[in-house]
């Protein structure tokens, strides 16, 4: 239902992104080529043998912490122009992204943040139809903290940062994920709450690693 919302109510948003992309050189390639983010066009044992601190090393990190994996996005139904549907579809499949390069886990409050942040850096309504219904789902000091610290921010950064529908992400792995940020003029928000420690996540991208080699020496 959210993602039907997400393209009933895309409007001139869906064009003006396509035209912020096409700006862009990398923005260009991204709709020459079309790339997609699931688990079969990303091989998850290889991130987990990049090094420690590059973008591939987090997001699978980021993964594990989280629990969860990038074949979650539902497939566009209702745009009819190939372009701008593909253009919605890279938004939702790299959602995960912005949580890893935000630092930000999977709950209700930092996924509010992530939507005012979204909404400030991309402008779709649906982030902020989230952003404005979905505090009514916190607890009352939850909620505060969401207003006074988290908002602030995802304005803010996500105001000022550069557009993250025009990033390669899947071309950045080895790259360091502190000078991505400062590239993006990105800033880590207030600290969250995560369910699972970062110790247990990266003890779990080195279990990757190793039945990566395990797999490539028989």
């Amino acid at each position: 239902m959210i993602a039907a919302l997400g393209e009933t109510t895309a409007g001139p948003s869906l064009p003006r992104l396509r035209d912020i992309m096409l700006e862009s050189e990398e923005g260009r390639k991204i709709l020459k080529e079309r790339p997609r983010i699931n688990s079969t066009t990303i091989d998850m044992n290889e991130l987990a043998h990049y090094p420690e601190g590059s973008f591939g090393r987090a997001y699978v990190t980021w993964l594990e912490r989280c629990g969860v994996t990038p074949d979650t996005r539902e497939p566009v139904h209702y745009i009819s122009d190939p372009e701008l549907a593909y253009v919605m579809q890279r938004y939702r499949e790299c959602h995960d992204f912005y949580h890893c390069i935000c630092n930000l886990p999977v709950n209700v409050e930092s996924e509010l943040a992530l939507k005012f942040f979204e909404f400030a850096n991309l402008g779709l309504p649906v982030a902020a139809i989230s952003a404005a219904f979905g505090p009514l789902r916190l607890s009352g000091p939850k909620r505060a903290r969401l207003f006074s610290e988290y908002v602030p921010w995802a304005f803010k950064c996500g105001g000022t940062a550069r557009s993250l529908i025009t990033i390669y992400w899947e071309e950045r792995w080895g790259q360091n994920v502190e000078d991505m940020k400062r590239e993006f003029g990105i800033w880590d928000p207030p600290e969250a709450r995560w369910s699972k420690p970062l110790s247990e996540a990266k003890a779990a991208a080195e279990k990757r690693q190793q039945m990566g080699q395990v797999r490539s020496n028989p």
